[in-house]
């Protein structure tokens, strides 16, 4: 293997031991050193790969969300696809592997907007565009299925696609207090089965 294929294995690694370790213990609670012992690199390595923690949150939260964004827009993408029923597919899958993990950790951005949204300008601004990107994939489910005529168009695809992620930011907070996805259960069917059907 030559070293640039190596250097990106070494960090797409960093990367995912860094959302496993921040979603357990928040980026306050997590040291330096728990992060280079997980993935056995020496601290200069990792200052080459991101030059701070801060840094390395911020790439963190980008990476996070990748996933999660290209599983939902390949169930959007399908040829034929039901707009709608793709979304749901996708929250349905969410909602069992929260039950299978027994509710740990949440929502990684979810996490870190209440510990690090106001304190790390990086950290915001990473989190904000994340979020972003993750919304405009709804909007693009909403219009597909707001086309399909299974979607309101009183309100524009944006809109909804907002409220989506707000709610159900919320829905997973109390899913952690709660130990349970009632609350996920509760915002998905008033929301996808109710409020925003044609």
């Amino acid at each position: 293997m030559n070293t640039s294929n190596q250097k990106h294995l070494n960090r797409q690694n960093i990367l995912n031991q860094g959302v496993a370790l921040l979603m357990q213990q928040g980026y306050h609670g997590t040291g330096l050193k728990e992060i280079l012992d997980a993935v056995q690199i020496p601290k200069g390595s990792f200052y080459n790969y991101f030059g701070s923690k801060e840094n390395f949150a911020a790439e963190t939260i980008a990476h996070y969300i990748e996933p999660y964004i290209v599983l939902l827009h390949g169930y959007l993408s399908e040829p034929e696809a039901d707009a709608l029923a793709a979304l749901h597919r996708y929250i349905n899958e969410s909602i069992a592997e929260l039950e299978r993990t027994q509710f740990k950790g949440g929502c990684l951005l979810g996490n870190l907007m209440g510990e690090l949204g106001d304190t790390s300008e990086l950290c915001r601004i990473a989190l904000h565009t994340s979020l972003s990107r993750y919304r405009d994939v709804w909007a693009l489910g909403f219009s597909l299925a707001q086309s399909q005529g299974t979607i309101r168009t009183d309100k524009s695809a944006q809109e909804m696609a907002d409220f989506w992620v707000n709610a159900w930011q919320g829905a997973l907070l109390r899913m952690k207090v709660e130990q349970s996805v009632q609350p996920l259960r509760q915002c998905y069917h008033e929301l996808l089965d109710d409020f925003f059907k044609a």
